[in-house]
């Protein structure tokens, strides 16, 4: 017996009584997005979202801290993934062609993710909440990215070579991710490997380190 989701008359939508069925953190992720991209980021409850996938809300915050976090998806997962294939790369190849094909690896969707990350895109690019904490995260992709080229050139992450790569590989990324979202192409990767190939011929090791 499945369940759905009604209004009620005097607050959010109550659940239907039936047996759960399981439910996932994919399921949430989905319920979620569909809503937002529905009715708007603001304008939709942590009730709605629970009520939608046939939960309750302390179910919610059981695979989600926060409505925001929802947005950002795997971010975390997606970031050890990253430092993970920079830390094991081999020092013989070179070091913006290890930072490409790890960022091209950890931003490999399937088809039907890539609806999804357009609407996660826009809600990060648009709702000022989602907005501001988007520095946050972003800071967190650039410490990875900082922390890997320190181990290639030598000093520490916050060092000016470091910190220029970083920053400059997260403007590359998220130029990839403006222009796919922009042009409504499927090929994601293809756009993240060609942002870096262009990033990859301004910078030479050598110049880093002296």
């Amino acid at each position: 017996m499945t369940r759905t989701a009604r209004h009620g008359p005097d607050g959010p939508p109550a659940v239907a009584r039936g047996r759960r069925p399981a439910t996932s953190r994919e399921d949430v992720a989905r319920a979620a997005l569909d809503l937002f991209n529905r009715q708007g980021y603001d304008e939709t409850t942590v009730d709605e979202i629970a009520a939608a996938v046939g939960v309750s809300r302390r179910t919610f915050f059981r695979y989600y801290d926060s409505k925001r976090e929802v947005v950002w998806g795997e971010f975390d997962a997606e970031l050890v993934r990253l430092e993970q294939k920079l830390a094991s790369a081999s020092t013989d190849e070179p070091m913006m062609d290890v930072l490409r094909r790890a960022v091209v690896a950890t931003n490999r969707f399937g088809a039907g993710e890539l609806d999804e990350l357009r609407i996660r895109m826009g809600l990060i690019s648009s709702v000022p909440t989602l907005v501001a904490h988007s520095a946050v995260r972003y800071a967190e992709w650039c410490d990875v990215v900082a922390g890997f080229v320190a181990e290639r050139i030598g000093g520490t992450p916050d060092d000016l070579g470091p910190q220029t790569v970083a920053r400059a590989a997260l403007g590359a990324a998220m130029a990839a991710f403006t222009c796919w979202a922009r042009y409504d192409t499927d090929d994601l990767t293809g756009e993240v490997d060609r942002a870096f190939r262009l990033l990859a011929t301004g910078f030479d090791e050598d110049r880093l380190r002296g």
